[in-house]
């Protein structure tokens, strides 16, 4: 073994993937590692363009039996986690106060006063709506593993370790990568709603928890120390809501029973963590000097720091082991569970003011202070989970009903019948619902639901969420909902407008809502509207939908402001391109002026959730560079787009969208196309979240969830839904317009430099040479062309980027992500052609002669390459 670690990324690939082929070897033999090794080189030489050796692939794979695919396919998937540990592990190390720093870095601190700084600190809201979505491929059990070898790396790489300390460290590496090798790294079986919250609770308990406050510190005392300005210690700039258990959007898993048990769970694990903190911190407060306030709590006690906190860490006890009892059918009391935050807050704060007046405010702003921040940044509900259910179904309540008591087809009714129906009953002190109504099923569950929120406090609920929304009457009816269902509350109720036309036809539907007298007394001047991206990418291509959401962010700030609400945007973006990732600074700051305004609320999907928050330094890492992208955009908006700029995006959008629609809607070879060139049809037996892969299983290209779509055009490195016709509409559009426009908003309009900056990175992702190697074994001939025209408009798209950016190669102002994906890309390489030669076997299989062990080598490409390319959907 590797006795000496070198920090550099590149030598600890090399390093992980030496100690993974000794792994191998010693279950294999030698002639397992020989192999794999030959195969790694052909692999690495295949990417750099080396004829020969791809062909050396095909063969090899073309004579290994299916087991001894799917040890290959292991061994490469294996290599890429490493390689992904690695890098996570790098970055933390490397940048992990570079986030914050670069707030100082990017303001021009001489027009900056106090005040400013203040006013724009204390309007910092960040809301990380942690979601479950089908995009994490890795199993939890070797996420544990994973992060235990991230942690032997940062010891590791201490230059004080001393040469026995290494040997033993170095051992451990060995030891969990044996143990990562010899875990089935697919699951059996499809995660349920509740497995997902726990991973959800997991990243809270093992990152964030530690991470949250250390990143309050370091902001704390940087504003300090450049400004003279102090966050309060109520400060709650940082929160976290939950879409696992929650989302019933198309997932029929997800009932009114597993919202219940996950909000009951979420509890749970929020008093067992605040007891730890409790039993630590009494350990600390032994002190006798204290304030008359706390004596007059704590009474005579010698201790009186510790006689105000040791019933309240009884009470968190009493919580945590109370839901355990009540989980499990028990009766429980629950006279002596912590309910509110304030339960904790007062005792604590008491507590902090003490030390503070006692002259020990060093010892208030240590533990005492960090576990304030928690129950402001986390709460006894550990997170507040959201509901999300598709307009469709709360329509069908009410249609159920209104034929039930004679009244017609609620969904026959007009908008202004409808809204006159839920206005009067919204008005009305009788109950709506008949006692003895037998309700269908589905109509049951959407009851049940509601009387769920109505039994457990509003602080453990975020926000409900209405897929599809079109109309004022969708947002009333989930009101009336939850009103006759006995929420006494005003729970926040935000539509998603998802696709083009909704985006479009947004800022009317809030105009009209917002009209209503009843509803803005409802909303008390507080309104979010949930933005999507995916489906909108999805319906019109990337440059379109990416101008809508523009837009209609835009128009929804000016309506908000016109009835003097508060807007908050909540933009619901996945991992990937396709589906509105960006990365963090350039996603915030090239959103419209004032858009920030009420808070930043955004969804981090899947796998994205890990390489972000995953371990405590890379969670400050990337809160940093969130709260420092925030603060710039309010202190310095970006600028207002000029007419001529709007008028020329306008043009690319509709062209855009044109050229997408063309070839995924209007092109009749397009569908049987995408379903033989990628693995479309395999991914939906690949046990990824609980969700269905299809929002209806009869449905076709267009009931398939957005998600899977760019999962599928991912794995054969075509990323088609990211870049399909964009630059043919700039292209065409620039060519007929002024040069001097189109170089000034591509020089001073972030909106429209992030377009191209994403761009940049998705064609590095792109390989039209692996496209076409899927297109030449599995596509049948007279379907080729549809594949080789889709590679040509690739690589014009490249071509044109380039000019257009002035670059010499793709990528040339990133090289550290450039640098990230080539040396993934050696061990992709092998994976691509894997699963080619997997995906021509299962297919020459009849239906019911499906093999377990091809199947399972296909999951194992699948999620290898999802891996590697660092996103899935």
């Amino acid at each position: 073994m590797q006795s000496h670690y070198d920090a550099e990324l590149k030598d600890t690939v090399r390093y992980l993937g030496t100690v993974l082929g000794q792994t191998i070897k010693a279950q294999l033999g030698q002639e397992w590692l020989d192999r794999i090794e030959t195969i790694r080189k052909d692999g690495r030489a295949s990417y750099q363009g080396e004829g020969s050796a791809t062909e050396n692939l095909k063969e090899t794979f073309k004579t290994l039996s299916d087991t001894d695919l799917l040890t290959v396919g292991r061994a490469f998937a294996q290599f890429l986690n490493l390689g992904n540990i690695a890098e996570q592990e790098y970055n933390s190390v490397m940048d992990v106060d570079a986030s914050i720093d670069t707030l100082f870095e990017h303001v021009d601190k001489a027009n900056l006063s106090a005040e400013k700084v203040q006013q724009a600190v204390s309007k910092l809201n960040i809301d990380m709506v942690l979601t479950a979505h089908p995009t994490e491929v890795t199993r939890r059990t070797l996420i544990h593993k994973h992060k235990e070898l991230a942690s032997c790396l940062q010891t590791v790489h201490q230059e004080t370790l001393g040469d026995k300390e290494r040997s033993r460290i170095e051992t451990r590496i060995a030891d969990l990568i044996s143990q990562a090798w010899h875990t089935e790294e697919i699951r059996s079986v499809r995660p349920t709603p509740v497995d997902e919250a726990r991973w959800g609770f997991s990243v809270i308990e093992n990152s964030l928890w530690e991470a949250v406050p250390d990143f309050l510190r370091d902001l704390d005392e940087r504003l300090e120390l450049e400004y003279n300005v102090s966050l309060p210690i109520d400060a709650s700039p940082v929160q976290f809501s939950s879409w696992m258990g929650g989302d019933r959007d198309g997932n029929p898993f997800v009932t009114a029973k597993v919202t219940e048990q996950v909000l009951l769970l979420a509890r749970k694990r929020a008093a067992k963590l605040f007891a730890q903190d409790l039993d630590n911190l009494q350990v600390e407060l032994s002190m006798f000097d204290c304030n008359e306030a706390l004596r007059n709590v704590a009474g005579d006690s010698n201790e009186p720091y510790r006689a105000v906190l040791r019933p309240l860490h009884q009470r968190c006890i009493a919580t945590r082991d109370g839901i355990s009892d009540y989980l499990a059918g028990k009766n429980v009391n629950r006279s002596n569970w912590i309910e509110a935050d304030e339960e904790l807050l007062e005792p604590l704060t008491l507590c902090y003011n003490s030390l503070c007046d006692s002259g020990m405010k060093v010892t208030a702003d240590g533990k005492l202070l960090d576990t304030i921040r928690r129950v402001h940044s986390f709460g006894v509900h550990l997170l507040r989970l959201d509901i999300r259910q598709d307009s469709e179904r709360h329509s069908n309540v009410f249609s159920e009903l209104t034929r039930y008591l004679g009244l017609g087809d609620y969904a026959q009714w007009n908008e202004a019948d409808k809204q006159a129906f839920l206005l009067r009953e919204l008005s009305s002190k009788r109950p709506l619902f008949p006692q003895n109504w037998g309700a269908s099923e589905e109509v049951q569950e959407v009851l049940d639901t509601c009387k769920v929120i109505a039994q457990h406090r509003k602080d453990g609920f975020g926000i409900y969420i209405i897929s599809m929304a079109s109309e004022p009457s969708d947002v009333l009816a989930v009101q009336l909902l939850l009103q006759e269902s006995g929420v006494n509350w005003p729970m926040p109720v935000a539509p998603l407008f998802e696709t083009l036309d909704d985006l479009n036809n947004s800022p009317q539907v809030m105009q009209r809502l917002l009209s209503i007298d009843w509803y803005r007394g409802y909303v008390k001047g507080r309104q979010f509207v949930m933005i999507g991206y995916s489906d909108s990418a999805k319906d019109a291509g990337a440059l379109a939908a990416g101008w809508a959401q523009y837009e209609s962010q835009e128009a929804l700030v000016k309506v908000a402001s016109e009835f003097d609400v508060t807007l908050t945007l909540f933009h619901g973006r996945g991992g990937t391109i396709g589906r509105g990732g960006l990365p963090a600074h350039a996603a915030i700051y090239s959103q419209p002026p004032g858009s920030l305004e009420g808070g930043f609320r955004v969804t981090e999907q899947g796998e994205t959730i890990r390489y972000k928050f995953g371990m405590p330094k890379l969670a400050k890492r990337s809160l940093g560079i969130y709260a420092s992208a925030i603060i710039e955009a309010m202190l310095f908006p970006p600028p207002e787009p000029k007419q001529e700029w709007r008028e020329l995006i306008t043009k690319m959008a509709a062209l855009g969208r044109d050229n997408y629609r063309q070839t995924v809607r209007n092109d009749r070879d397009f569908v049987p196309y995408f379903r033989v060139a990628t693995p479309e049809q395999e991914l939906g037996k690949l046990p990824l979240g609980s969700r269905p892969s299809k929002r209806k299983p009869s449905g076709g290209i267009e009931s398939l969830r957005a998600i899977p779509w760019i999962f599928a055009w991912a794995q054969t490195r075509l990323v088609l839904p990211s870049w399909l016709g964009v630059m043919r509409a700039i292209d065409e559009v620039k060519a007929s317009s002024d040069e001097k426009i189109v170089n000034e908003m591509f020089k001073d309009w972030p909106f429209y430099r992030s377009r191209l900056s994403m761009l940049d990175m998705v064609f590095h992702k792109a390989d039209p040479r692996i496209s076409e190697e899927y297109d030449a074994r599995l596509v049948p001939e007279e379907l080729k062309h549809f594949g080789e025209e889709l590679r040509t408009e690739l690589k014009t798209s490249v071509e044109s980027l380039l000019q257009l950016t002035k670059q010499k190669t793709i990528m040339a102002d990133d090289p550290k992500g450039k640098e990230s994906m080539n040396i993934r890309a050696g061990y992709l390489q092998p994976l691509h052609f894997l699963q080619i030669e997997l995906l021509d076997r299962i297919r020459k299989l009849q239906a019911d002669a499906a093999d377990t062990t091809l199947e399972r080598a296909m999951m194992v490409t699948i999620a290898g390459i999802a891996i590697g390319m660092r996103n899935t959907g």
